[in-house]
């Protein structure tokens, strides 16, 4: 299946470093990057701090535009300051959790840490939206693992009917 013409995709990253400045935002360039090569116009990637307030924006503010997907990168882990699943959460109407674990069991004899991602995974109207870890590594996992299934997720939440 390929990906229905003029798919969109949002990229946001969570970073307080990237954010302010520190260093630059690599895992959201390579997943903008990889989102390109997969055939979607992207925009972003969005750099945000990890904050909920800033990420619901955001957030809100890709769906409200009809992106057929927003993926975010950073903000998953254990730290303290890790809220972007806590944002997402906030925007989600439908869960997806087998996205954001087949994402997590993809890295994991790679990166055993991989499974420590609290990503999460779901719709907000028509768009998916899933949690990728900061790294880009975890990025290229992420990408492995989405897209062969996105060209399906895009055409179903267009309102497609099922493939046989």
């Amino acid at each position: 299946m390929t990906l229905p013409d003029g798919a969109r995709a949002v990229v946001v990253t969570a970073s307080n470093r990237a954010s302010a400045g520190v260093y630059d935002d690599r895992s959201g360039q390579v997943l903008a990057e990889g989102l390109r090569a997969l055939g979607f116009t992207v925009e972003g990637p969005h750099v945000r701090p990890d904050d909920v307030d800033a990420l619901v924006g955001v957030l809100r503010e890709a769906v409200a535009s009809g992106a057929d997907v927003v993926l975010t990168t950073g903000g998953t882990g254990l730290s303290p300051t890790d809220v972007t699943p806590e944002a997402t959460r906030a925007v989600l109407e439908r869960d997806a959790p087998g996205l954001a674990e087949a994402v997590r069991r993809y890295g994991e004899g790679k990166v055993p840490t991989s499974v420590l991602s609290r990503g999460v995974a779901g719709t907000a109207g028509r768009t998916l939206v899933v949690n990728l870890p900061g790294s880009t590594g975890g990025v290229r996992d992420g990408l492995a693992v989405l897209g062969p299934l996105l060209p399906h997720v895009v055409s179903q939440l267009r309102g497609g009917d099922h493939q046989a």
